[in-house]
């Protein structure tokens, strides 16, 4: 029975590099593919590209691939990644100037287009916003992106056409191990069992080394060895599903049912019904059995036909983040930082800022109640808000930086901080407007 193997390169846009790199010399691989996009970072992408046509694409693309495509070439891995974000025509260009330096002849890079579809939107003022349940009209003066999340479509017609690198920009994360098994096995795009047996391989791998027990690690109950060598994932395939996810020996980390488990569950609303561009996959019958050393088998997976729409993130300006911070520490740490944000929710009460928080970092600022603590060697205080503008959004931190001499004793270390926020909102966008072209060039 026919089986190939897909690696995971990268489970977020700014992951390690060596664990990939181990995984293309030692995984005996196929593919592998690098999970680059969050959900805002398609936005900032494309501010960036609008500011300079020629970017857009993963800030960390060359230093990837001056050691990816060398590996690549030599083991013969098919690599696609969707690390072109806003950009894909200039993030193909720069990796075939890149293979070109490097002499690596006759590979074939394409790029798959069609998930910007702002300026579609932005023509459909009265979609709803899923998350609010408002018109798209609320936000459409501020919107700076609209990306729908594609299907395998396009990775697979650049496959049928014989490329070696495939570079995308917004692309369903588990998408992009699903493409490579439809294209081996020449998987019908009716059969939704096995696309959602794939699916689910693929929300497996996605986030890296969450599933070879980073994320995973709690001491003293659950213990991971050798995180700081922990390895990247690999599933080992065949045609009709099945098969296990391993990772390559000696590296640190740990797979197991527990660990596949959390990663299956990880952010997934309903195991039953998760909804992807491909397929409404079902996980809830899925299980896991260990059949070695860090290495898992997987069954069960199914799927149900998918929507005909796409999911589409939509990216906007919502004001400006202002931050401010400074920190005590010694005798009465905690009450004169109490005293310090007292002051600063005075000073700050008349001024009309959105979302503002006053935070004691170490006491307060993740729990979710109040917790009581009688003293702290050290406590730094934080105050953010949201404003209009640059400059009112400015006023916070230079009211924390005057706690220098307007507060309680002893402050020091005070930072301040400004920063556009760029908010992400979801729509639903037919399919059948969404023109999917794949591009190539050749070395």
């Amino acid at each position: 029975m026919k089986t190939i193997r897909i690696g995971s390169g990268a489970g977020y846009g700014g992951d390690r590099l060596e664990p990939a790199l181990t995984l293309m010399e030692q995984g005996n691989l196929d593919y592998i593919c690098f999970e680059c996009l969050a959900e805002r970072t398609i936005a900032l992408a494309q501010k960036e590209k609008k500011a300079n046509p020629n970017k857009g694409y993963n800030h960390l693309l060359e230093y990837r691939m001056e050691k990816v495509l060398p590996l690549a070439y030599k083991h013969k891995i098919k690599v696609i990644t969707n690390m072109g974000a806003a950009n894909p025509i200039a993030a193909m260009e720069v990796i075939a100037n890149m293979a070109k330096q490097q002499e690596l002849k006759g590979l074939k890079i394409a790029a798959v287009l069609g998930d910007d579809v702002v300026e579609a939107v932005k023509q459909s003022p009265h979609l709803k916003i899923l998350e609010t349940g408002q018109p798209l009209s609320s936000i459409s003066d501020s919107m700076i992106s609209a990306n729908a999340y594609l299907g395998v479509e396009g990775i697979v017609e650049a496959l049928n056409n014989g490329a070696d690198i495939i570079v995308t920009g917004r692309v369903a994360d588990p998408s992009l191990f699903l493409a490579p098994m439809v294209f081996e096995f020449n998987w019908n795009f009716t059969d939704m069992d096995k696309f959602g047996k794939g699916t689910m391989i693929g929300h497996l791998l996605e986030c890296a080394a969450q599933v070879c027990g980073g994320y995973f690690a709690d001491p003293p109950k659950k213990i991971v060895l050798d995180l700081a060598n922990i390895g990247f994932p690999f599933v080992e395939v065949n045609e009709h599903g099945g098969g296990f996810i391993s990772k390559v020996k000696g590296t640190g980390g740990l797979i197991n049912t527990a660990t596949c488990t959390e990663q299956l569950l990880y952010e997934i609303h309903d195991p039953s019904k998760y909804f992807t561009q491909d397929v409404v996959a079902d996980f809830s019958k899925v299980t896991f059995d260990e059949i070695g050393m860090d290495t898992v088998q997987f069954k069960n997976a199914s799927g149900h036909p998918a929507t005909n729409t796409y999911k589409v993130s939509v990216g906007y300006v919502n004001g400006f983040f202002g931050e401010g911070q400074i920190s005590y520490g010694g005798a009465n740490a905690l009450a004169r930082a109490n005293l310090a944000m007292d002051i600063m929710k005075q000073r700050l009460a008349v001024h009309g800022f959105e979302d503002l928080r006053f935070d004691l970092i170490g006491v307060n600022s993740l729990a979710p109640f109040n917790v009581e603590v009688m003293e702290v060697p050290e406590v730094r205080l934080r105050v953010s808000g949201r404003a209009a503008s640059a400059e009112q959004a400015k006023h916070i931190g230079r009211e924390v930086e005057a706690l220098y001499t307007n507060g309680p004793a002893g402050g020091g270390g005070a930072s301040q901080k400004v920063e556009e926020v760029i908010s992400v909102l979801s729509v639903l966008w037919p399919k059948s407007d969404i023109k999917i072209e794949v591009v190539y060039t050749n070395i």
